[in-house]
Protein backbone atom coordinates (compact mmCIF):
# COMPACT_ATOMS: atom_id res chain seq x y z
CA UNK A 1 0.00 0.00 0.00
CA UNK A 2 1.32 3.44 -1.04
CA UNK A 3 2.18 5.59 1.89
CA UNK A 4 0.28 9.19 1.34
CA UNK A 5 2.37 12.12 1.57
CA UNK A 6 0.73 15.08 3.20
CA UNK A 7 1.09 18.26 0.96
CA UNK A 8 3.16 20.12 4.31
CA UNK A 9 5.73 17.28 3.93
CA UNK A 10 5.33 17.30 -0.12
CA UNK A 11 5.87 21.07 0.32
CA UNK A 12 9.10 21.19 2.97
CA UNK A 13 10.95 18.78 0.28
CA UNK A 14 10.16 21.42 -2.35
CA UNK A 15 11.88 23.80 -0.19
CA UNK A 16 14.91 21.62 0.86
CA UNK A 17 15.47 20.78 -3.19
CA UNK A 18 15.13 24.85 -3.33
CA UNK A 19 17.82 25.32 -1.37
CA UNK A 20 20.36 22.11 -1.60
CA UNK A 21 21.14 19.88 -4.57
CA UNK A 22 21.81 16.26 -4.08
CA UNK A 23 21.18 14.85 -7.48
CA UNK A 24 24.57 13.92 -7.63
CA UNK A 25 23.84 11.36 -4.86
CA UNK A 26 22.49 7.89 -6.39
CA UNK A 27 19.03 7.07 -5.30
CA UNK A 28 19.36 5.51 -2.18
CA UNK A 29 21.42 8.17 -0.56
CA UNK A 30 19.70 10.78 -1.49
CA UNK A 31 16.48 9.73 -0.68
CA UNK A 32 18.55 9.10 3.03
CA UNK A 33 20.45 12.31 2.71
CA UNK A 34 16.95 14.44 2.13
CA UNK A 35 14.95 12.75 5.17
CA UNK A 36 18.01 13.18 7.13
CA UNK A 37 18.16 16.82 5.84
CA UNK A 38 14.09 17.13 6.34
CA UNK A 39 13.95 15.61 10.00
CA UNK A 40 16.61 17.78 11.25
CA UNK A 41 15.86 21.23 8.90
CA UNK A 42 19.60 21.03 9.02
CA UNK A 43 21.29 21.56 5.59
CA UNK A 44 24.79 20.64 7.01
CA UNK A 45 24.01 16.94 6.60
CA UNK A 46 24.48 17.27 3.43
CA UNK A 47 27.92 17.85 3.46
CA UNK A 48 28.61 15.67 6.93
CA UNK A 49 26.54 12.47 6.31
CA UNK A 50 28.76 9.05 5.31
CA UNK A 51 26.82 7.21 3.00
CA UNK A 52 27.30 4.06 0.68
CA UNK A 53 24.58 3.30 -1.87
CA UNK A 54 25.73 -0.65 -1.56
CA UNK A 55 25.17 -0.73 2.43
CA UNK A 56 21.98 0.98 1.98
CA UNK A 57 21.02 -1.25 -0.68
CA UNK A 58 21.69 -4.69 1.60
CA UNK A 59 20.21 -2.65 4.47
CA UNK A 60 16.53 -1.97 2.20
CA UNK A 61 16.61 -5.76 1.11
CA UNK A 62 17.41 -6.60 4.73
CA UNK A 63 13.99 -4.13 5.73
CA UNK A 64 12.47 -5.65 2.95
CA UNK A 65 12.51 -9.02 3.70
CA UNK A 66 11.38 -8.21 7.95
CA UNK A 67 14.77 -8.32 9.19
CA UNK A 68 14.53 -6.96 12.94
CA UNK A 69 15.36 -3.97 13.88
CA UNK A 70 17.53 -3.28 17.04
CA UNK A 71 17.60 0.39 18.41
CA UNK A 72 19.37 2.02 20.99
CA UNK A 73 16.46 3.78 22.77
CA UNK A 74 12.74 3.83 22.87
CA UNK A 75 12.59 6.76 21.67
CA UNK A 76 14.29 6.00 18.26
CA UNK A 77 11.88 3.05 18.30
CA UNK A 78 8.85 5.07 18.70
CA UNK A 79 9.59 6.87 15.42
CA UNK A 80 9.91 3.89 13.18
CA UNK A 81 5.74 3.37 12.99
CA UNK A 82 5.67 0.52 10.25
CA UNK A 83 8.10 -2.07 12.29
CA UNK A 84 8.13 -2.93 15.85
CA UNK A 85 11.99 -2.47 16.36
CA UNK A 86 13.27 -4.12 19.31
CA UNK A 87 15.19 -2.24 22.80
CA UNK A 88 17.77 -4.00 24.37
CA UNK A 89 17.90 -1.39 27.19
CA UNK A 90 14.43 -2.90 28.03
CA UNK A 91 16.47 -5.72 29.01
CA UNK A 92 16.47 -6.30 32.63
CA UNK A 93 19.74 -7.84 32.33
CA UNK A 94 20.87 -4.49 30.66
CA UNK A 95 22.66 -2.65 34.18
CA UNK A 96 25.36 -0.19 34.35
CA UNK A 97 28.59 -0.39 36.21
CA UNK A 98 31.45 1.51 36.85
CA UNK A 99 32.77 0.36 33.74
CA UNK A 100 30.05 1.03 31.15
CA UNK A 101 26.56 2.48 30.74
CA UNK A 102 23.40 0.47 30.38
CA UNK A 103 23.24 1.53 27.13
CA UNK A 104 26.89 -0.13 26.57
CA UNK A 105 25.34 -2.78 28.13
CA UNK A 106 22.30 -3.70 26.46
CA UNK A 107 23.69 -3.02 22.92
CA UNK A 108 26.80 -5.80 23.71
CA UNK A 109 23.30 -7.91 25.08
CA UNK A 110 22.24 -7.72 22.08
CA UNK A 111 24.79 -7.81 19.60
CA UNK A 112 25.96 -11.65 21.04
CA UNK A 113 22.01 -12.58 21.04
CA UNK A 114 20.69 -11.18 17.66
CA UNK A 115 20.50 -13.00 14.31
CA UNK A 116 22.61 -12.29 11.53
CA UNK A 117 20.77 -9.99 9.24
CA UNK A 118 19.39 -7.44 11.40
CA UNK A 119 19.62 -3.60 11.38
CA UNK A 120 20.95 -1.84 14.23
CA UNK A 121 19.93 2.21 14.81
CA UNK A 122 21.66 4.13 17.31
CA UNK A 123 20.70 7.71 17.56
CA UNK A 124 20.71 8.61 21.13
CA UNK A 125 23.76 6.72 22.86
CA UNK A 126 27.39 7.15 21.41
CA UNK A 127 28.07 4.33 24.31
CA UNK A 128 25.86 2.43 22.48
CA UNK A 129 27.51 2.74 19.21
CA UNK A 130 30.74 1.95 20.77
CA UNK A 131 29.89 -1.07 22.85
CA UNK A 132 28.82 -2.28 19.34
CA UNK A 133 31.62 -2.01 17.49
CA UNK A 134 33.48 -3.52 20.27
CA UNK A 135 31.73 -6.47 20.26
CA UNK A 136 29.90 -6.66 16.41
CA UNK A 137 27.11 -8.40 15.66
CA UNK A 138 26.80 -11.11 13.32
CA UNK A 139 26.60 -10.00 9.60
CA UNK A 140 24.64 -6.73 10.53
CA UNK A 141 22.64 -5.98 7.29
CA UNK A 142 22.64 -2.17 8.18
CA UNK A 143 24.23 0.08 11.44
CA UNK A 144 22.86 3.13 11.42
CA UNK A 145 25.47 5.42 13.64
CA UNK A 146 24.24 8.50 14.33
CA UNK A 147 24.20 9.37 18.28
CA UNK A 148 24.16 12.95 19.10
CA UNK A 149 26.77 14.32 21.73
CA UNK A 150 29.42 16.19 23.02
CA UNK A 151 30.85 12.88 24.79
CA UNK A 152 32.26 10.27 22.37
CA UNK A 153 29.55 10.75 19.75
CA UNK A 154 32.39 12.06 17.26
CA UNK A 155 34.57 9.66 17.79
CA UNK A 156 32.03 6.59 17.79
CA UNK A 157 30.84 7.43 14.43
CA UNK A 158 34.54 8.58 13.02
CA UNK A 159 35.54 4.52 14.34
CA UNK A 160 32.08 2.95 12.10
CA UNK A 161 32.98 4.94 9.15
CA UNK A 162 36.66 3.69 9.60
CA UNK A 163 35.00 0.03 10.16
CA UNK A 164 34.44 -2.64 7.29
CA UNK A 165 30.86 -3.02 8.98
CA UNK A 166 28.19 -1.99 6.51
CA UNK A 167 26.99 1.61 7.69
CA UNK A 168 25.26 5.28 7.46
CA UNK A 169 26.51 7.90 9.88
CA UNK A 170 27.70 11.16 9.56
CA UNK A 171 31.08 13.25 11.16
CA UNK A 172 30.53 15.43 14.25
CA UNK A 173 28.86 15.70 17.30
CA UNK A 174 25.14 16.33 15.15
CA UNK A 175 22.74 13.53 15.03
CA UNK A 176 19.58 12.08 17.38
CA UNK A 177 16.71 9.93 17.45
CA UNK A 178 15.03 12.05 14.58
CA UNK A 179 17.98 12.17 12.37
CA UNK A 180 18.09 8.09 12.82
CA UNK A 181 15.21 7.74 12.22
CA UNK A 182 15.21 9.63 9.09
CA UNK A 183 17.15 7.12 7.93
CA UNK A 184 15.84 4.23 8.24
CA UNK A 185 12.42 5.89 7.49
CA UNK A 186 13.83 7.05 4.26
CA UNK A 187 14.95 3.28 3.30
CA UNK A 188 11.08 2.07 4.56
CA UNK A 189 9.39 4.46 2.69
CA UNK A 190 11.40 4.60 -0.92
CA UNK A 191 9.78 2.51 -2.99
CA UNK A 192 6.15 4.69 -2.65
CA UNK A 193 7.85 8.00 -2.01
CA UNK A 194 9.85 8.53 -5.60
CA UNK A 195 11.54 11.88 -4.19
CA UNK A 196 8.24 13.05 -2.77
Amino acid sequence: MARAIHPIERESYRILRSRIDLSHLPPLSRAVAERVIHAAADLSFGDSLVLDEQALRSGREALRDGAPIYTDARMVAAGITSRTPIVPLDDPRAKADATTTRSAAAMRLATHEAPANAIWVIGNAPTALQALLAHPPKHPALIVGLPVGFVGAAEAKAALAQSPLPHVTNVGERGGSAVAVAAVNALLYFEDEEHA
